[in-house]
């Protein structure tokens, strides 16, 4: 039976998810990979790193289909970012992360903008994407910007090492939202940012539909169409299939997602617009500390994942009165300031190693019920729940009762790659059933009350 592959590079890790027409996982594999952090606040990767765990991730996957025969190729990527290409796609230094913020002081070009250009861009102001980042290149980096024929996103310049010959300066909609240099009520670039970012405009990619079919690869034994594609949080939404409501997505970062239209445009709006997979929007309150936050806190106590979780089991709700604060990088200014940063406090002579591991739990959830509070009053009552943190019961527990409302997870390992898969079908021509539509859900977790937890994370962190 004929499969479709999804590809969802991650900020640590990439993963493969082959699905059947009636949108079930037949094959599965993954490739981890770190981040390099040469300087403080930097965060980078080379793209020949992503190549390198795609191509064993492909040959795992391979392996594992057999001879089923595979109709088309779509990615997911992390969103933001910055990678300069030649024009045959090559990149040209390490891509630049979402996590980085060496381009903080930059965002003081943003806020120069008139008030109508400032309040088109329809988001808060962040150093890791992908307008700031160019225009500290611009400034320290000027003959490797002089050098580059376009600025790629993530997921794009893997696209682009696959398709030799193809045109590689393209991205989709969804990504190019989330790049600080987006017009949403013209849904188009915006010449007052490019401008602001001190960039040639033609650097930046064109803007095809995410199941456009940019090229064919050889991979599988055969020549493979491989699609557009999109950012990776519209992508869980497409493959969970939420109309309503909010859904959660907890990685390397959270982000909470409320489908619907652009809100009315703001000089200093406090959640994200971006588009979405399709042709509408959706608003996100978004946290830089969730998953990452939990592998610091791992390596700093020793603890691989099994352990880390089971602390849930060996140290009651309240963590002995440990409070953990998650901004090991700072905030957005949503939930907490650029400058904001982490660390546990009331501890005690009796806190335990499974204190410390239970309140770092607690303390992302508790920033994502802060986060959820920033999309209003009227966000819906169940949360869907998708995203590689989220698939310990217990730790969905911890979610409910901090959210203070039934969470229900998606039963899939990457819903990012689920909706990369479902553009590729449809690029050529199959309609893919997200996996959420096909059922693979269970009972939500109900909550078992959150005010004193939510009340005393927030009275120590705030």
């Amino acid at each position: 039976m004929t499969v479709v592959v999804g590809v969802d590079l991650g900020t640590s890790g990439l993963k493969l998810a082959a699905h059947d027409p009636d949108g079930a996982v037949v094959a599965e594999s993954e490739a981890d990979y770190p981040v390099e952090r040469p300087q403080p606040g930097w965060a980078q990767t080379d793209v020949a790193v992503w190549r390198r765990a795609l191509d064993d991730a492909l040959a795992a996957l391979a392996d594992r289909l057999g001879d089923r025969p595979v109709a088309a190729v779509g990615l997911s990527g992390q969103m933001h970012g910055a990678v300069l290409v030649d024009a045959a796609g090559a990149a040209l230094a390490p891509a630049v992360l979402w996590p980085d913020r060496r381009a903080a002081g930059e965002l003081d070009r943003w806020r120069r903008l008139g008030g109508p250009d400032r309040a088109a861009l329809a988001n808060p102001l962040a150093a890791g994407m992908t307008g700031p980042l160019l225009a500290w290149l611009a400034v320290h980096e000027p003959r490797l910007v002089d050098r580059a024929a376009s600025v790629l996103l993530p997921k794009d310049a893997l696209r682009a090492t696959l398709l030799p010959g193809a045109d590689p300066a393209v991205t989709d909609r969804s990504d190019a939202s989330a790049t600080l240099l987006w017009d949403v009520p013209a849904d188009g670039w915006s010449a007052a940012a490019t401008a602001a970012a001190g960039i040639d405009p033609g650097l930046l990619p064109a803007v095809w539909r995410g199941d456009a079919v940019a090229g064919t690869a050889e991979l599988f034994g055969g020549a493979v169409p491989v699609v557009v594609g999109g950012a990776d949080t519209p992508l869980a939404l497409l493959a969970a299939g939420t109309r309503d409501g909010v859904q959660v997505n907890l990685g390397s970062g959270a982000q909470l997602i409320r489908p619907g239209v652009p809100a009315a445009p703001a000089a200093d709006p406090v959640v994200h617009c971006y588009a979405d997979a399709e042709s509408g929007w959706y608003a996100m309150a978004a946290l830089q500390n969730a998953g990452t936050a939990w592998t610091w806190v791992r390596e700093v106590l020793g603890m691989d994942w099994p352990a880390f979780a089971g602390s849930l089991s060996t140290s009651a709700s309240g963590a002995g009165g440990v409070v953990f604060s998650p901004f090991l990088t700072g905030e957005r200014g949503g939930v907490a300031a650029p400058d904001a940063r982490g660390g546990w406090t009331g501890l005690s002579a009796d806190t335990t190693r499974a204190d410390l591991a239970r309140a770092a739990v607690e303390g992302v959830a508790c920033a994502v019920a802060a986060a959820l509070d920033l999309l209003g009053p009227d966000a819906g009552d169940l949360v869907v729940l998708t995203g590689g943190g989220a698939r310990e019961p217990a730790v969905q527990q911890v979610l409910a009762d901090a959210l203070d409302r039934p969470v229900q997870h998606v039963q899939v390992r990457s819903a990012s790659a689920a909706g990369a898969a479902v553009l590729a079908a449809r690029g050529v021509g199959l309609e893919l059933v997200p996996q959420r539509v096909a059922g693979a859900v269970v009972e939500p977790q109900r909550p078992g009350g959150s005010a004193e937890l939510r009340e005393r994370w927030s009275a120590a962190v705030r």
